[in-house]
Formats: C-alpha cells, sequence, structure tokens
C-alpha cells in the first residue's frame, strides 16, 4: 500500500498535468459561448455606450466584434419576427430605429446566462437594482440593451448581426485572472 502511494506521490505533478490540459481543452470547445448584445438607441442617446460595455467587461467577458449600425425594416422584422403581428411592432421597431445600435459579440464561460442576468428583466421598472436595466431603465421598451436567450438564439443572431470576419479570435492576457485554472483557456 505504501509503495502504490509513493508511486501515485511521485507522478502525482504529472498526472495533474494531463488533467488540466483535458480540461482546459474540453472547456474551450464545450462551455466558452459567444452572445449577441445590441445597446439600443436608448442607450446611445443617452450616451451610456462606454458605461454599459465597461460592466460587460469588468464582468470579465471579451469583445469579440462590436459596430455601429442603423438597423434597417428588413433585419428588425426578421429580428423581432415572434412580435411583427403584434400591435405594438410598429412603435418598438420606430424606437430600434431612432438611432443606431451598437451591436457587441461577447464572449465568455456561460456568457449568454451571465449577460442576461447582468441585463436584468426585461422591463426595467421590475429589474433588480445592480442590473444594468435596474440602474439605467425605467421602460419595458427603452430599455438599454438586447441580450440573446439563449445559446441557440445567441448563434442565430450573431449571424444576424455579424459577419464572420468581423468576430474575431485573439489572445487574452487577462483570462488568467478572471477564470480559475482549468476553468477556460
Amino acid at each position: 500500500m505504501l509503495r502504490c502511494m509513493g508511486i501515485f506521490f511521485q507522478y502525482k505533478w504529472q498526472i495533474q498535468q494531463i488533467i488540466c490540459i483535458f480540461a482546459k481543452t474540453f472547456i474551450k470547445y464545450h462551455i466558452m459561448e459567444k452572445t449577441l448584445v445590441l445597446l439600443k438607441p436608448s442607450c446611445v442617446q443617452r450616451q451610456l455606450i462606454g458605461e454599459i460595455v465597461n460592466r460587460f467587461e469588468r464582468r470579465g467577458l471579451r469583445v469579440a466584434g462590436m459596430k455601429m449600425m442603423q438597423l434597417s425594416d428588413e433585419i428588425l422584422r426578421e429580428h423581432y419576427a415572434h412580435l411583427v403581428d403584434r400591435p405594438f411592432f410598429p412603435s418598438l421597431a420606430a424606437s430600434m430605429q431612432a438611432s443606431p445600435v451598437v451591436a457587441l459579440a461577447l464572449e465568455g464561460v456561460d456568457a449568454v446566462q451571465v449577460v442576461r442576468t447582468m441585463t436584468g428583466s426585461t422591463n426595467g421598472r421590475e429589474a433588480a437594482p445592480g442590473t444594468i436595466r435596474g440602474d439605467y431603465s425605467m421602460s419595458n421598451q427603452q430599455n438599454i440593451v438586447h441580450a440573446s436567450d439563449s445559446t441557440s438564439n445567441a448563434e442565430i443572431e450573431l449571424k444576424r448581426f455579424f459577419r464572420d470576419e468581423e468576430i474575431f479570435e485573439y489572445p487574452s492576457a487577462t483570462f488568467g485572472f478572471i477564470y480559475g485554472e482549468g476553468e477556460a483557456k
């Protein structure tokens, strides 16, 4: 028994290294997510772009893509296809076209859920203090941000607002200070 323990301790460091390499590889391909965030005209007009992007970056999310764009009727009808027949859609479309929006592709471990938690409830009056909508919104429509609600919708929405060459992969010098060993690569 003692001999087996001695062999284990002799190779403990190598075993740990192999496990870490496997864990980092597994997490890189299975947990790291990208999600879409739109900074709405209510954010742009109130000059909150930098403050909102700063909150996402300070949390540890990485900006993989960012661009300002004016939304067309076509992209709004596609993006809000589930709302097109609702009586409030013309008002929603007009508010989304009041100024350009800023589209963000954010990346991180469980990025979709992290961003949804950070943004808070859709209705700013009901959103918890400390969330983006809770701190900056008093409206259900003028609620500062849109955030993908699932990983599958994030993939669809990212393709709607970004071309492949507009989303970047680059090493982050801070990942080791944001995630623990084996959590992300």
